[in-house]
């Protein structure tokens, strides 16, 4: 599944042409433009958002939706429309630095990417829209330090995998009270299912009510996309967390389809047919996310890894493992590593991502590297019962072990001690060490996978048969459970901390957020310890 190098180049210049595109669709002034729209109620129901910083800006994002599970967000007249937009030095906008306006486009939901400019390096800024009368919630933006400044600490939050059926987003309402420079949502914003249904339902083993409905079956079509968000994106706490810092967004899976891999689902759909669903899939998380025009889709593909450099403390990597991997083997089930596994022929993030990324540490000259991405790359081990054969996840890097192997020998050879792997997709906490021979136990780097947001429900803490069989397996792994949370990372020249959050339930609103443990990695001695 490598790309050869002109189908690279062709898709680079597509990603740059349709960059240039968008802007040119933004300055013009179509002939139908609806130059008085009126709104009987806000059309700001979906709330602000912003992301992809860089040192003179940001994206501002919002999407005009009054009845958000109509037929076209309830706009009555399908038409591009000025949005208004201000970005102040404060809250409460007494000092309007920046204004300006842009279309919301039908082609697009009437989603609106604002790419900001002009503004101060590692410094705080607010942004509001504003259209027929009506202003949008208030939204915090940063941009970020010079690429050669001196940065001493830098805060961030890792987090995902939030079934909206499974519980409440009380962990997005204190993601919104962390005082944290950006957010990063490694993946699973949306779930493709089905309603669940009323009743107790057995969901990955364990008996389960949903506490609230997805609206309609499983979803295939753009307009349902849509829909889906749209659901996702009401929920009060997560509006209250995009608008609290800049988010940094990859895909997973359930974007799509569960377990989806290049042109492959799980469901043996044709790949011509396939690549149509992606399209649609693709798009409609384009219009829900503050990316840039770069990230614009072409067709069934998007430009989602990208890097972003905090200073001279930190380089981030955001990663895709989705889009150019090869299909899991052995039926997508938990396996043992066969030679399958084991083959040159497979790959997890496909040859230009990798080369980008080896690229990118190589050069890098930063105080630490933060690997951003979706799937678990330590290879954890476990047993269905006590004397039952060793297994795998084939989703994981552990189904791809010559491109783990192959990422890990090169952070050893190129920038030891420096690091750092943020992953989630799991629904667990857990935090290891990365080794590549499991014999020697000598890390390269660590991992701090982040559990989910909702998905899994309350779960039921760090005893049960899982979490005893991997703890007893798998010597580099040093913490794990089954609490629904996040990661919050507090970066320091030399210290890098990790706090696994957890809440207690997910089942009400009256979770109780709690830190499960607190690790340290010092640079330049790759490894953990308690903190």
């Amino acid at each position: 599944m490598f790309l050869n190098r002109r189908r690279v180049l062709t898709g680079l210049g597509a990603g740059l042409l349709f960059s240039y595109r968008l802007r040119q669709l933004s300055a013009a002034s179509p002939h139908n433009l609806d130059k008085k729209p009126a709104f009987d109620v806000s059309p700001f129901q979906l709330g602000v958002a912003s992301g992809d910083p860089a040192t003179d800006g940001f994206v501002i994002w919002t999407r005009l939706a009054p009845r958000p599970m109509e037929e076209a967000g309830g706009l009555e007249h399908l038409k591009p429309v000025l949005v208004d937009w201000d970005i102040s030095e404060d809250p409460k906008f007494s000092t309007v630095l920046r204004t300006g306006q842009t279309i919301a486009h039908p082609e697009l939901a009437h989603s609106v990417h604002v790419e900001v400019e002009g503004l101060q390096p590692d410094r705080p800024y607010w942004y509001r829209f504003r259209i027929a009368g009506y202003e949008s919630p208030v939204g915090r933006g940063r941009t970020l330090p010079l690429p050669g400044a001196s940065v001493q600490r830098i805060r961030f939050v890792a987090a995902g995998c939030q079934h909206y059926e499974f519980g409440y987003y009380s962990a997005w309402r204190a993601i919104a009270n962390e005082s944290v420079d950006f957010i990063f949502h490694y993946g699973d914003y949306i779930y493709e299912g089905a309603d669940i249904g009323a009743g107790v339902h057995t969901v990955y083993g364990k008996p389960f009510t949903a506490v609230r409905r997805h609206f309609g079956p499983e979803i295939y079509s753009l307009d349902e996309y849509r829909r889906r968000y749209a659901q996702y994106k009401m929920d009060p706490d997560l509006q209250a967390a995009h608008a609290a810092a800049p988010w940094l967004v990859s895909f997973d899976d359930h974007e799509v389809d569960n377990n989806w891999a290049g042109d492959t689902d799980q469901d043996g759909t044709p790949p011509d047919l396939f690549r149509l669903r992606r399209a649609a899939a693709m798009q409609a998380y384009y219009e829900n996310m503050p990316l840039r025009a770069s990230s614009l889709p072409d067709g069934s593909h998007m430009q989602i890894y990208r890097s972003f450099r905090f200073g001279d403390l930190m380089n981030t990597f955001v990663l895709d493992t989705r889009q150019y991997r090869s299909d899991q083997v052995y039926g997508d089930k938990d396996a043992p590593q066969g030679p399958d596994v084991w083959s040159p022929n497979r790959t997890m993030m496909g040859a230009q991502q990798e080369e980008w990324l080896f690229n990118g540490l190589s050069k890098s000259d930063t105080r630490w590297n933060l690997l951003a991405h979706q799937v678990m790359v330590m290879d954890l081990a476990h047993r269905k019962s006590a004397h039952s054969e060793l297994l795998y996840s084939m989703d994981q890097w552990s189904g791809y072990m010559y491109s783990r192997n192959r990422l890990l020998q090169f952070i050893g050879d190129h920038c030891p001690g420096n690091v750092v792997n943020v992953t989630g997709d799991a629904h667990r906490h857990y935090a290891g060490n990365l080794v590549i021979d499991p014999d020697r136990q000598k890390p390269v780097s660590v991992e701090f996978l982040a559990t989910s947001i909702s998905s899994g429900g309350d779960g039921v803490g760090d005893n049960d048969a899982h979490s005893q069989s991997v703890r007893r397996e798998n010597p580099h792994l040093k913490a794990t459970t089954d609490r629904r949370g996040y990661v919050l990372c507090d970066v320091g020249r030399d210290i890098w901390h990790a706090d696994l959050k957890t809440l207690d339930q997910v089942s009400s609103h009256e979770g109780q957020l709690s830190t499960y443990a607190r690790f340290a990695v010092e640079r330049g001695h790759p490894g953990l310890e308690k903190a």
